[in-house]
């Protein structure tokens, strides 16, 4: 970066740095068999290598509009949704503190809420990261148009059910370990420590919630990439029945295709999440109350 240009927001710079593990993690999961020359991926580097070589470098970015766009409502939705499920089942059940089972219970909640605000970005992601694709659609617009008109204004929202399910065990593993790890460690006694522990428990509960929500997240790209015919059964339709369907054809281990890009991004980034939206929190109370 020159010394006169301005560094880009967080946001776009994570975003950025994430996106292409996405895109191998979203091509592996759409591979149905064993597939032949350019279109067989045979993990995580082969797939970098082919989209590389056959498609350009670019190819890696395609699509990123929708989740950038779609990155600050997530998270903001996760955190406060989570909070606010929170409040709820502690006046409802009668209990003053968390504890490991409401975290559990108040991340399911939080996760089935952010399913709502996410499903149409990762519908337009997921087609436009699609090599069969590429020419289809000009860009994120291009795509949502096209699909609206192809196939009714509600197919924005295909593969709710299954996001709704990625999202509640990713955020249920994800909250309930981030509380049971911070009470393993020991109590942070300086900023520096309280990052350190926040990293730590961030990357325990994203590691943990992608190893539960893989098999889900498979079968809702493969859902979210099944356009809707009239008259026509899509294969995959339903997340569990497509959960067994992808079993029973590829394999039990067909339900973790992408799991490495994605535990890569998840892992890490989940600490990085935790640390970023601990700190503005604790700059809003500052600010607030001073």
């Amino acid at each position: 970066m020159s010394q006169d240009q301005k560094p880009l927001p967080f946001i776009y710079q994570f975003a950025a740095g994430e996106y292409p593990l996405d895109v191998v993690k979203t091509r592996v999961q759409l591979q149905t068999g064993k597939g032949a020359g350019a279109d067989a991926y045979t993990g995580m580097v082969d797939c970098f290598q082919k989209i590389i070589r056959h498609e350009g470098f670019s190819r890696l970015y395609r699509g990123i509009t929708a989740p950038i766009l779609m990155e600050a409502p997530k998270r903001a939705t996760k955190f406060a949704a989570n909070d606010e499920w929170g409040k709820f089942y502690r006046k409802s059940f009668g209990i003053q503190k968390m504890n490991q089972s409401l975290s559990i219970l108040t991340g399911a909640s939080a996760g089935a809420t952010e399913a709502f605000v996410v499903v149409p970005f990762e519908l337009v992601k997921i087609r436009l990261q699609d090599k069969a694709s590429a020419g289809k659609y000009n860009g994120m617009v291009d795509c949502v148009v096209k699909t609206v008109k192809a196939e009714g204004p509600l197919a924005l929202y295909n593969g709710l059910e299954s996001t709704m399910w990625r999202h509640i065990l990713w955020n249920a593993g994800y909250f309930g370990c981030i509380f049971q790890v911070r009470q393993l460690l020991p109590k942070a006694e300086s900023q520096g420590g309280q990052v350190s522990n926040d990293l730590m428990s961030g990357a325990v509960g994203g590691t943990v919630g992608t190893i539960l929500n893989t098999p889900l997240d498979v079968v809702k790209s493969r859902i979210q990439n099944s356009p809707k015919i009239s008259g026509y059964a899509p294969k995959y339709n339903w997340a569990f029945p497509a959960v067994f369907t992808v079993a029973k054809e590829e394999g039990f281990s067909a339900l973790y295709k992408g799991f490495i890009p994605k535990v890569l991004r998840l892992g890490p980034g989940g600490g990085i999440l935790l640390v970023v939206f601990t700190g503005v929190m604790d700059f809003f109370r500052k600010t607030l109350n001073p």
